[in-house]
């Protein structure tokens, strides 16, 4: 697994509100590797964001694990994308079906500070993952 869940509910509880926390998501947002252009297209679009949001994955090694790449045109988005990086980027296709990211979230309390459209997208993203993680399972 990329990151423990504990962790990353720790890393969020060093924080005392939703500012700091907020820009803790944006400043990860930022450390995420661009997204070449070519990949930004119309196919890659997660559907259900609000904000354009594009991801891809790929399968590597012996065993198989995920990796993904994604962007956003919003930058809380793109910080959100980077904290469901550290959940689920480099783990295998099966950890990836057992893992709740939104129980995750929620115990750090993001889902009572985002609106819902933002939860909808996060849902969406979180969706996608888990489904192109289905599609190498069988």
């Amino acid at each position: 697994m990329a990151i423990d869940l504990e962790e990353l509910v720790e890393d969020f509880s060093f924080f005392d509100d939703w500012e700091a926390r907020y820009s803790y998501i944006i400043d990860l947002g930022k450390k995420l590797p661009p997204m070449p252009a070519e990949e930004m297209i119309e196919e890659n679009k997660v559907r259900g964001c609000m904000s354009q949001v594009w991801m891809t994955s790929r399968v590597e090694g012996d065993p198989a694990i995920m990796r993904f790449n994604a962007d956003s045109d919003a930058f809380i988005v793109k910080g959100l994308i980077a904290v469901l990086m550290q959940i689920y980027d480099g783990q295998s296709p099966a950890d990836i079906a057992e893992t709740d990211a939104m129980e995750a979230l929620s115990r750090i309390g993001l889902e009572s500070h985002i609106s819902p459209n933002r939860r909808n997208g996060l849902v969406a993203m979180v969706e996608r993952i888990r489904a192109d993680a289905a599609a190498q399972l069988g």
